[in-house]
């Protein structure tokens, strides 16, 4: 059956970044769109320090309306854990499944980056601080790229909206857990600021969990493995 898909990047990225997997999930009938949040991508002209994660919770949310969507699949790359989390609270009763890819599992009112280490928020702060609010993209290494895929980050890459890092976002947690989820675990080599997610999900113990022997950026990395995955999610859901 045939789903409306709605793919949201994470930090640095842009709609580009999902261009490997789109062929796939569209012979297979699905309509997909892909996001490019407000500060990112092609939107990065846009960008400023009054930014917020709700800011991108409208980017989708004003997408869905336009399009006029129903019966809609979220997926989140990375940071886009917590946008696809609070698009689907703020569109309740239009989303029937959730797709964190590597992605932030918030619980309700908590910020990205809750769970990174002291040291990690105190060096993306700085970075922001110097950056005119905005994190500088990381080296694609960092993700277990090389090569010709590491090369298409480094080039499109941009630094990333600073503002959503420790912002709040509630949310209904009961109507939320009563969707499907679906985590897929990058962990070859895992990416280290999404460690408390992984931990939760095993934790809530009522997760779809797939694991994928690559790193971060699965779409870059892994397009044709990581297009079955979703595709199998897809129907499953």
């Amino acid at each position: 059956m045939a789903t409306s898909v709605v793919l949201v990047h994470g930090a640095w990225g842009g709609a580009w970044i999902w261009r490997p997997v789109l062929p796939a999930l569209r012979a297979a009938g699905h309509e997909v769109h892909a996001v490019t949040l407000t500060g990112d991508g092609e939107r990065a002209h846009l960008r400023h320090a009054g930014i917020t994660l709700q800011t991108h919770i409208r980017d989708v949310v004003g997408l869905v309306e336009a399009e006029e969507l129903q019966d809609i699949a979220l997926v989140g790359h990375s940071y886009g854990g917590q946008v696809i989390t609070g698009a689907a609270d703020a569109l309740a009763g239009r989303v029937k499944q959730l797709v964190y890819v590597d992605a932030m599992v918030p619980l309700p009112g908590e910020g990205w980056g809750i769970n990174h280490a002291p040291e990690v928020v105190a060096a993306r702060q700085a970075a922001a601080r110097a950056n005119d609010n905005a994190l500088p993209p990381p080296d694609p290494a960092d993700f277990g790229l090389s090569g010709a895929e590491r090369d298409w980050l480094l080039r499109r890459q941009v630094p990333h909206p600073f503002g959503p890092y420790r912002e709040p976002m509630p949310f209904d947690f009961d109507r939320w857990r009563a969707l499907p989820r679906a985590f897929i675990d990058c962990n070859s080599p895992a990416y280290p600021t999404i460690a408390g997610s992984r931990q939760r999900v095993r934790e809530q113990g009522d997760w779809t969990l797939v694991e994928l022997p690559t790193g971060h950026c699965p779409m870059a990395s892994m397009p044709a493995r990581f297009s079955a995955v979703l595709l199998e999610l897809l129907r499953a859901g």
